[in-house]
């Protein structure tokens, strides 16, 4: 990266699924950063332990390492510091207070070896300065970032950071990298929207050239991603419906379709996604951005489908700024399935606009309703202001 900043790690290519839950269809790097100073050498974070190897192999050259700076207590982040300690007894692990007893108790590190740095706190290695910035839930409560003013490097963690294995050390292809971060935002950072929008404020007074996050490409035109940070982080919202659905035997099928038709038809854009088949990945960046959810289920044992109930066990979890809910579907010959999927969102503090359920096949009426849906979710993004009134400049 430069004369005193090198880049390590490993490039996960194959690896698809994360923490058991998180799709990774692109991949994953884990990024590790070697800082010579003059006087002292560091080591800011490591690599998952499944790739442990790969950084010891890295390190073989380097004859002693001071300090191990740990951003992050999770494993992917600090899952190869043991070994890297018992290659070098000298060296030391810096971290917040907060996470030295996660860095105990996760990987049994000594309690000896490890130092804790307050927010703002600073150490030399020479010629050079690491100035360390505490940013708590980004994405856990321990977490922190490092900026290096000589060389105007932030060194972010797990901010900024995108699931994608790329032999590009920068960002080359914006579009693709832009679609992986904010896949990695909504899947960890959402849920805590309002204190990372705290810690971008806590940025702004560093002057910063370089963004070397811990997974995915670096940003050397950081105004790329603190811009899009921004804009997630932010109460603006877009005139999309994000629609979450499955169907069994064809009837909640059906009602969707007729809805999205309606929606589309008074200029509201929707995105579907049958949970039978869909990458919850996906989901969760289309949840970023849209003020309505509407979703789709048929009746099971009385209650929405098991997949519907997982994706809004899953939506709930995420927190987005999500405005407006509605429940439509089908049942054979009872239940309640809108009370419970109503019922398992209670952190999105959403206003619920209607629900259309049709005992067997819709009919007539079902498809009014449906209309009437429409109309009403329309109404509400005219109120906020994501879809234009008919007859302005633009009629839609």
């Amino acid at each position: 990266m430069t004369d005193s900043v090198t880049w390590m790690g490993a490039i996960d290519w194959d690896r698809r699924l994360f923490d058991a839950l998180i799709p990774l269809p692109d991949g994953t790097s884990y990024n590790a950063y070697l800082i010579r100073g003059s006087e002292k050498t560091v080591l800011l974070d490591t690599v998952d332990p499944t790739k442990a190897e790969v950084l010891l192999r890295q390190l073989q050259d380097v004859r002693s390492i001071d300090y191990i700076v740990s951003h992050h207590a999770e494993q992917d982040h600090s899952g190869a510091i043991p070994d890297v300690l018992e290659r070098y007894p000298e060296a030391r692990v810096i971290t917040t207070p907060k996470a030295k007893p996660m860095l105990i108790d996760l990987l049994g590190i000594d309690e000896d070896r490890i130092i804790t740095v307050e927010d703002g706190s600073t150490i030399s290695l020479g010629d050079r300065t690491l100035t360390f910035i505490h940013t708590p839930w980004v994405h856990w409560p321990e977490t922190m970032v490092t900026y290096m003013p000589e060389e105007r490097i932030l060194f972010s963690g797990d901010f900024f950071g995108s699931h994608l294995a790329t032999t590009d050390l920068y960002v080359t292809d914006g579009a693709r990298v832009l679609e992986a971060a904010k896949r990695y935002y909504a899947e960890i950072m959402m849920p805590f929207r309002t204190i990372i929008a705290k810690n971008l404020a806590k940025l702004e007074q560093f002057d910063i050239r370089t963004i070397a996050p811990s997974h995915g490409p670096l940003y050397d035109q950081p105004s790329f991603i603190v811009d899009a940070y921004k804009a997630w982080t932010s109460d603006h919202l877009t005139n999309i419906v994000v629609l979450p659905y499955i169907s069994m035997h064809g009837s909640t099928g059906t009602m969707v379709t007729h809805l999205i038709g309606a929606l589309a038809e008074r200029g509201v854009m929707v995105e579907p996604f049958d949970l039978a088949v869909t990458d919850i990945g996906k989901l969760a960046i289309a949840l970023v951005d849209a003020p309505t959810i509407v979703v789709g289920t048929p009746t099971v044992l009385g209650g929405p489908h098991p997949s519907v109930t997982y994706a809004a066990t899953l939506a709930n979890a995420l927190r987005p700024k999500t405005r407006f809910a509605a429940v439509i579907g089908s049942y054979g010959w009872g239940g309640k399935a809108v009370e419970t999927v109503v019922g398992s969102i209670p952190n999105l503090k959403v206003e619920v606009v209607g629900s259309v359920l049709c005992k067997g096949t819709p009919g007539k009426d079902e498809f009014v309703a449906l209309d009437g849906l429409a109309d009403t979710i329309a109404g509400k993004h005219r109120e906020i202001g994501v879809l234009e009134v008919a007859g302005d400049e633009g009629d839609v």
